[in-house]
C-alpha cells in the first residue's frame, strides 16, 4: 500500500496538471509525462529486461548509459531525483552498483518500492579458483547473475510481479502477456546456448577473464573458472605482480591460451599475459557487464548473450 507521502506527491502532480490545463484552456485532453507510472532501473541490462516486461504500460528510465561499467558509474542530481519520483525501482544489488546503492536506499526510505533482483535469484558466492582468486571477495555474494539465463527468467517473472503490485495504472494482463512472451525467448536462449557450448570439448571448458564475472555461466554450463587478470568481482580492484604470476602459472597448468576481456574495459591487463606466456595468448572481447548502443553488437540482453556465447565457443575451440 502506498505511503501517505507517496500519495501526496501523486496528488500534487495531478493537481499541477489540472491547473495547467485550466489556465491553458485547452480543449484537447492530454496526459503529462509527470503523471505516467514510472519505473526506474539502475543497470542497462536490467533496464532492457524490465522494458520487455513493462512495454508501454509505464515509463521506464534506465540510469546506466550504454558501455558503462556498473561498478563505477555514478548519478547526476537529476538522476538521483528520478529515483525518488519512481513508483518502482529495479536494481541489481549485491554490491554491483557501488556508487548508486546509497541513492536507492534513500529512495526506499522515502517510501519508493524497490526490488533487488540479484538477491532474489538464489545468488552464488565468489569461490577461490585455480589462481587463488578472487582474494578478499571469496565468500561474498556474486552480483553477476545475468550470465545465467535461467536466473534471468526467474528475475523477469519477479519483476512482473513487482510491477503489478507497485505500479498503479498498469494493465496486469498486458504485463503478464509481455512477461510470458519474454520468458519463452529466454527459454529459447538457454537451449541455444546449451547446443553452442555442447560443441566445446569438456577439457577445453576453462575460463580466464579480466575479472571474476562468469561464475553463474560456469555453474550453469559446466565450465571451470581458472582465474582472472583482476582477481576480484569488481573492476575497481587492481592486480599485483604476484596475482599475475599465480594466474599465468594456473594457465600453464591448465593449458589455457585464451583470455576473455570485457569490451567496456581496456585490455591492457589481458595483454600483459601475452608477455608472461610468451605471446601465445588469444584475447577475445565479450560484452560482460553492459549493453551497447542499439545495432552495436549487444543492444539487448538477448543479443549480448548470443554474441558472448558465439565468441566464447569460438575462442575456446579456435573457431
Amino acid at each position: 500500500m502506498r505511503t501517505p507521502k507517496r500519495t501526496v506527491l501523486r496528488l500534487r502532480r495531478l493537481l499541477l496538471t489540472l491547473v495547467t490545463l485550466a489556465v491553458a484552456a485547452t480543449a484537447t485532453a492530454c496526459t503529462s509525462s509527470e503523471d505516467r507510472p514510472r519505473v526506474v532501473v539502475t543497470t542497462n541490462i536490467l533496464g532492457d529486461i524490465t522494458q520487455e516486461i513493462v512495454g508501454d504500460e509505464a515509463e521506464v528510465t534506465v540510469l546506466m548509459k550504454p558501455n558503462a561499467d556498473p561498478h563505477s558509474f555514478g548519478l547526476s542530481a537529476v538522476q538521483a531525483a528520478e529515483l525518488e519520483r519512481a513508483d518502482l525501482v529495479v536494481f541489481n544489488g549485491l554490491g554491483l552498483e557501488e556508487n548508486v546503492l546509497r541513492h536507492v536506499d534513500a529512495a526506499r526510505e522515502s517510501g519508493v518500492a524497490a526490488f533487488e533482483a540479484g538477491k532474489a535469484v538464489d545468488p552464488l558466492t565468489f569461490q577461490p579458483h585455480a589462481d587463488g582468486g578472487p582474494g578478499e571477495d571469496a565468500g561474498q555474494p556474486d552480483p553477476h547473475f545475468w550470465t545465467d539465463p535461467d536466473r534471468v527468467r526467474k528475475a523477469a517473472g519477479l519483476i512482473a510481479d513487482q510491477v503489478v503490485e507497485h505500479v498503479d495504472g498498469v494493465d496486469e494482463k498486458t504485463v503478464r502477456t509481455n512477461a510470458a512472451r519474454y520468458d519463452g525467448q529466454l527459454a529459447e536462449l538457454t537451449t541455444w546456448m546449451e547446443k553452442s557450448f555442447g560443441r566445446v570439448p569438456e577439457e577445453q571448458r576453462a575460463l580466464v577473464t579480466n575479472h571474476h564475472v562468469f561464475g553463474y555461466l560456469a555453474e550453469r554450463f559446466r565450465f571451470r573458472v581458472i582465474g582472472a587478470v583482476i582477481p576480484s568481482g569488481t573492476t575497481l580492484a587492481s592486480p599485483s605482480s604476484s596475482d599475475l604470476r599465480s594466474l599465468t602459472e594456473a594457465m600453464r597448468d591448465a593449458g589455457v591460451r585464451t583470455v576473455f576481456a570485457d569490451s567496456s574495459q581496456p585490455t591492457r591487463l589481458a595483454e600483459v599475459l601475452r608477455t608472461e606466456l610468451g605471446g601465445r595468448v588469444r584475447v577475445v572481447e565479450l560484452y560482460s557487464e553492459s549493453l551497447t548502443e542499439k545495432d552495436k553488437g549487444a543492444g539487448t540482453y538477448l543479443q549480448m548473450m548470443r554474441a558472448n556465447t558465439t565468441a566464447m565457443a569460438g575462442g575456446l575451440t579456435g573457431g
